[in-house]
Order: structure tokens, then C-alpha cells, then sequence
């Protein structure tokens, strides 16, 4: 075997110290490699893994006009089950729900895509029971991921159409377990989390840094909102963002696309997974991928509907005035311009609805080895209204604050922590209506709450937690790892 050549080299060391450069690939590359590489039967087997549902008879008979200039507008739909699609029930899909909801923006001339998640949590008016028939002004406000629980793609179509004005053209339901089938033909995905994860209800816990996810992992890595802050779905629609783009990447790499097998491994699980609308098969994606190929990563806007607290309930949101806005651009077939500069209100941002004096009980749990320091955070707990603290000790040295409680607890934990900036919570076993508060190195100590009671200030720190276990260039490195 010939050596390489000067030239070879010197460009495979060029390639070596050039950054990877993170890339929003969309779907479209995908649908051209598959036109490209899979033909015959083997695309007829393909198509024909894909379950087509028509949902005509359910759709309301009031609905948007299509603006001329020929954008498409795609609805996605992530669901826990597949029972009862597939079927000829007015678009029911029993039992399933709307785990996450995208609407792709492809406008007419081809030339910007803007793909806008809607939180799960939101509040919006809904056809009651899904009848479409009823005038939209006697709509009750219901949960938004309700709508596709309780009539299928069909009621959610509806729903989104009335609160956006936007004419949806196509709806894809891809099944969550088909999406594990997906990863695990990929030979995994791989991620990074700046933090750990920790989630007992998706069945996830992963160290700080990078993993390369099975199918199951994945699963649980999309699903998990109770990692960090208050676990709001706002954090969960960035991380299923990133992985999607992940997933594509895998989809597409050279690696993959030189062995045919594994290709269409992916390919038979991806399509397995799916149930779209009588219109949208493999021939129109490809069709739809194809005139979008060349639109550039500055013209792909990846965007979350803007939110605030829903004012009966803060563990939901609605959506603000900004929100209409969002809409507006699509129905005209704008670009979306810099959205990451708009700030989005998060659930963390919400009134905190429990007084100091209605939380049962803190224990307060010393994990520095520094002594003193769980009383003092302790006394300026009690000094804001808080009846019932106590303190204790562990050998155990995590980082940071961590605010522990059981479920129907949310609400006071929310109010603990709002004491200790930086703080995460997370759900326990075994606390009852107590808040467990353990204190570790890097802890910042006791702020004042909005909500406090008494007007006594907070004594003054005298004990300082240690800096945290991992160094400032350790936690520089991770930061780096997961640019």
C-alpha cells in the first residue's frame, strides 16, 4: 500500500486541529441521501412501513386560508404510543400523548426553514372533547398536549390552527419506540450534559460530560424534565432540539452512508415509526427535502413558542403577546430574525405560591465538613418566616445546592430554593412534607425571598462553604467538551 501523499497529510493535520463546528442539519439531507441510495424495492418496503391515517372528516370546517406564495407547513408530532393509529376512527389515537409538538415552516420560495416547538405545559383554548363544531368562542382553556390525548392529530391540528392562524399542510406522529429502534441502528448517539442527570422518572442517570446513548438511554434522555431548575418542559424542547440535530448528523455521516445494511436499518426503523397524513409518503419528504437542500444553517431558526406563567396555575404557561408575533411571521412567510436574542420567560420566573409559613419542614444538610455552616443557613431560613428547620450531616460532598422533595411538594420546594441561587431540585422517596436542603462546596449562601415574612434581616455569613470538589479548569474543560 502506497504512503500519502505530502499533500494528503498536510490536509488530514489541517483537518485534525480544525474545531468541529456545530451544524443544524435538517431532515432534508437525510431524504436526499435516501433518494439517492435506496431505490426499487427496497424504497416500496420502505414507503410501505409507513402507516397513513386520513383525518379529513375530523378536521374543522373553519380553517385558515393558505397564503399563495406556497410555503409548507409540517406538524410533529413525538407520541408515546402507537394504539389505534393506523385506523379508519376520525384520527383518534387512543391513549397516546403529544410528548412533543413541532410545526416546520418551509417557506415558498425555499429559501428559510423555522421549526417552533410548543411546550406541552401551555394553556389554550380546545375544542371541547374535540368536536370542532363548536363555535371557537365557547372553547374551554385546557392543557395543550390534552388536545392530541384525547382526539389524535385531528384535534391537535385543530387546536393549533385556531390559537396560530396557521394552515397546516402535513402531520408526521413519529412513536417514541420506534425513535429508540432509530438510535439503536445508528450504534448510538452521542451527547454531552454540562450537568448530571439524575431522573428516576425517565429512567436516566448520566455523569456530567459526554455519552454516546442507546435507544433506551435516548428515550430517557428527550423525556427528562426533573434534572435541573424546576423542571419545566422549557428545558426538555433544547435538549430534544440538540439531540434531533444529533440524530440527523449520525444519519448522514460518511461512516454510515458506506454500509448499506446499517443504512437501511435505520431507514426500516425510522419509517416504522412513523404515521403521517394519505399525502405525506416517502416520494413527497423527498420531494420536500430536495427543495430545501440548500438552505444555508443561517436560514434554519430552531424556535420555542414564548411563554410565561399561566396565571391560575404556575406549574402550566400561556403564551405572551410575543407569542402572536411568532405566528404572524409565519403566516406571512417571514423569516424568524435572531430569535435567541428575544428572551423567553421561564416557569423558574413565576410568583412563588407558598409562603414560608405553610412549608412543613426544612432539614437543612451540612455536606462541606465545614462546621457551622448548616446552622447558619439554617438561622436565615427561620428569620423569613420558615417554622420548622433543622440541621444534619452527611460525608457525602456534592457541589452546590441540592433541594430535595416528594411529590406534592413542588410548589414548597420552589419557595426553599428560591432562597439558595443556583440551587436544583429534585424529587425523593421517603421525605413526607419535609424539604430536604443539602449544602455542598460551592453552595452560595442564603438570599432574601420576595415572599419572605418578618422584616428582621438575614444575619451576616460568618462561615464560607469550600470551593467545589472540581477545579475551575475541570469545569472550564466540560464547558469546552459540550461548545
Amino acid at each position: 500500500m502506497s504512503q500519502p501523499t505530502r499533500r494528503a497529510r498536510a490536509e488530514r493535520a489541517r483537518a485534525t486541529r480544525r474545531p468541529r463546528r456545530r451544524r443544524i442539519v435538517t431532515v432534508a439531507v437525510v431524504f436526499v441521501v435516501v433518494a439517492t441510495l435506496v431505490g426499487g424495492a427496497a424504497w416500496w418496503r420502505l414507503d410501505g412501513n409507513i402507516s397513513r391515517l386520513d383525518i379529513s372528516g375530523a378536521l374543522s370546517s373553519d380553517r385558515p386560508t393558505p397564503v399563495d406564495a406556497d410555503p409548507t407547513n409540517i406538524l410533529l408530532i413525538g407520541s408515546d404510543t402507537r394504539a389505534g393509529q393506523g385506523t379508519s376512527d376520525a384520527g383518534s389515537v387512543s391513549g397516546a400523548r403529544s410528548d412533543t409538538t413541532l410545526i416546520a415552516h418551509l417557506s415558498g420560495d425555499r429559501k428559510h426553514v423555522t421549526v417552533v416547538s410548543i411546550p406541552r405545559d401551555s394553556m389554550v383554548p380546545m375544542p371541547p372533547g374535540c368536536d370542532a363544531k363548536v363555535p371557537k368562542q365557547q372553547w374551554p382553556v385546557q392543557q395543550f398536549n390534552a388536545a392530541f390525548s384525547i382526539g389524535g392529530p385531528a384535534c391537535l391540528i385543530n387546536t393549533i390552527e385556531a390559537n396560530t392562524g396557521i394552515f397546516i399542510n402535513h402531520f408526521a406522529v413519529v412513536d417514541f419506540n420506534g425513535f429508540k429502534g432509530m438510535v439503536d441502528a445508528l450504534g448510538g448517539v452521542p451527547v454531552c450534559t454540562p450537568v448530571a442527570i439524575r431522573d428516576p422518572k425517565a429512567h436516566l442517570t448520566l455523569s456530567a460530560g459526554r455519552h454516546t446513548l442507546n435507544g433506551t438511554q435516548a428515550l430517557g434522555y428527550v423525556r427528562t424534565r426533573y434534572t435541573e431548575g424546576d423542571g419545566s418542559d422549557l428545558g426538555r424542547i433544547k435538549r430534544q432540539q440538540a439531540f434531533l440535530s444529533s440524530i440527523v448528523q449520525e444519519a448522514t455521516r460518511t461512516s454510515l452512508l458506506l454500509r448499506p445494511d446499517r443504512l437501511y436499518g435505520f431507514l426500516d426503523a425510522a419509517t416504522k415509526s412513523l404515521t403521517t397524513d394519505e399525502d405525506l409518503g416517502l416520494g413527497t419528504m423527498r420531494d420536500l427535502a430536495t427543495s430545501v437542500q440548500d438552505v444555508g444553517i443561517k436560514n434554519v431558526a430552531f424556535v420555542t413558542v414564548p411563554v410565561e406563567p399561566y396565571v391560575s396555575d404556575a406549574n402550566r404557561v400561556q403564551w405572551t403577546s410575543a407569542a402572536e408575533q411568532l405566528w404572524r411571521t409565519i403566516r406571512t412567510d417571514q423569516p424568524v430574525n435572531e430569535p435567541t436574542k428575544s428572551p423567553t420567560p421561564t416557569a423558574s420566573q413565576a410568583a412563588l405560591t407558598v409562603s414560608p409559613a405553610d412549608v412543613a419542614g426544612v432539614v437543612v444538610v451540612n455536606a462541606t465538613g465545614v462546621d457551622g455552616l448548616a446552622k447558619q443557613e439554617a438561622d436565615a431560613l427561620r428569620v423569613q418566616g420558615f417554622p420548622q428547620v433543622t440541621t444534619d450531616s452527611t460525608s457525602e460532598r456534592p457541589d452546590g445546592v441540592l433541594v430535595q422533595y416528594t411529590s406534592g411538594q413542588e410548589q414548597a420546594a420552589r419557595t426553599v430554593a428560591a432562597a439558595f441561587p443556583g440551587a436544583r431540585t429534585e424529587k425523593a422517596d421517603g421525605l413526607g412534607t419535609t424539604i430536604r436542603v443539602v449544602v455542598g462546596p460551592g453552595a452560595r449562601t442564603v438570599v432574601e425571598l420576595p415572599n419572605r415574612l418578618g422584616s428582621d434581616p438575614i444575619p451576616t455569613p460568618s462561615v464560607t462553604p469550600p470551593s467545589p470538589q472540581k477545579s475551575i479548569e475541570a469545569r472550564t474543560a466540560d464547558q469546552d467538551i459540550c461548545a
